[in-house]
């Protein structure tokens, strides 16, 4: 296995298909490199089978579809760790995510107590076993890649076959393989609904700014996303947050007065006047009903109270089921079940019911909560030396 081919052809990436849809698993991962395009820029392609590693140079290889739709296509299992990105390559490519997914991070979360957790944490955990490092810092974009480079690289695929034995195992002794199934699901609904989804809501800077400074936040986002996109850049490059938030704030769509801003004089800036100077226009007219909060009742003291007592008693049931906390819930999600249950403010029965209300995260925490609030079960501690004290007793 220490053995691998170099794959720099069209026709010996074909034959890797070939040996993809030939295989009843497939371990993959990506080396990309982010910080001067607009999506991460991919540059090498490490594939494991049954038969070998390769490695795929898509400098060379001018044309990955295949290789995506092999992925995608069949009923083989497709083994990756951390594979937001990843799926994110194949989306691009071919509108499809590889085929059974078995993301060894997620996984991980539903056998031990870390999550997120980093492949060789994951490697060293599991299988007692220390990856190699070292190239962690390496521009991927160069060439040519040394030998240390590609040893580096395959790492994150020499392990990922064992690594799916033991974790789809434990998972299913500890009977989550459901679960399992519905949180990958889950996360490969999550990272393609986020590939649309209007992030401006994280433009740095706007968290005391008026719903009518907002709305111009919102169209300067919507713009620099698309002008971004156009030129292949970071949307930073475009338009810096701080400028962003300036612009809102002044409130002034003339642009000699956007000119006199410190920073839009600096090129390709001082090129888009006019349609940053459009952009604060359409926030100036735009309508406010979808920016300012629904009015609601205000959240009662005792909702910070109970989450209080509920979130370290949640995350001692957590440990002991040897699951990750970080992945089960938040302390956020925790206050949201209690008001739910208790129909606080805006979380009446009607509305969507939350995070702890559904699936496999129900059956383990949010029918205890429900227990807890309705006095059938009460909280208490079982033994005030071990690291996870509280239990929950009836």
């Amino acid at each position: 296995m220490d053995d691998y081919q170099r794959i720099s052809s069209q026709e010996q990436l074909a034959e890797l298909c070939g040996e993809i849809v030939d295989s009843d698993r497939v371990g993959f991962d990506t080396e990309f490199v982010s910080e001067d395009t607009f999506r991460p820029q991919l540059c090498l392609v490490q594939v494991v089978t049954d038969r070998c590693m390769s490695v795929v140079d898509p400098q060379e290889v001018e044309d990955l579809t295949p290789f995506w739709t092999a992925l995608a296509e069949g009923d083989h299992l497709t083994i990756a760790h951390a594979a937001r990105e990843e799926i994110n390559f194949s989306l691009n490519s071919t509108g499809r995510v590889p085929a059974n997914l078995f993301d060894t991070q997620l996984a991980a979360a539903f056998c031990t107590h870390e999550y997120p957790a980093a492949y060789a944490s994951v490697v060293t955990r599991i299988l007692n076993k220390k990856a190699e490092k070292g190239e962690q810092r390496t521009d991927w974009r160069r060439r040519p890649l040394t030998d240390a480079q590609i040893n580096y690289a395959l790492e994150d695929v020499r392990y990922l076959f064992e690594l799916h034995e033991r974790i789809a195992l434990k998972v299913e002794k500890l009977g989550r393989t459901d679960w399992l199934a519905e949180e990958t699901e889950t996360f490969i609904d999550e990272v393609t609904a986020a590939r649309t989804r209007q992030r401006w809501k994280r433009v740095s800077g706007i968290g005391n700014l008026a719903p009518r400074n907002l709305a111009i936040v919102r169209e300067l986002w919507m713009w620099r996303q698309a002008e971004a996109e156009r030129r292949d850049v970071p949307p930073r490059r475009v338009l810096r947050d701080d400028l962003i938030v300036e612009l809102a704030k002044r409130k002034n769509a003339k642009p000699d007065k956007i000119r006199a801003v410190r920073g839009m004089n600096h090129r390709p800036v001082k090129n888009c006047i006019d349609d940053i100077a459009n952009c604060v226009q359409r926030g100036l007219d735009a309508s406010l009903d979808d920016i300012r909060p629904p009015r609601g009742k205000a959240m009662p003291p005792q909702l910070n109270l109970l989450g209080q007592v509920l979130v370290p008693a949640i995350t001692s049931v957590c440990r002991k089921a040897n699951l990750a906390t970080s992945l089960a819930c938040t302390a956020t999600d925790i206050r949201e079940m209690i008001a739910y249950q208790l129909d606080f403010g805006n979380a009446g029965k009607a509305d969507e019911a939350p995070t702890l209300a559904r699936g496999w995260r129900k059956t383990l925490i949010g029918s205890l909560i429900d227990d807890v609030l309705a006095g059938r079960k009460s909280i208490r501690i079982d033994d005030p030396h071990s690291e996870h004290p509280l239990d929950f007793v009836e």
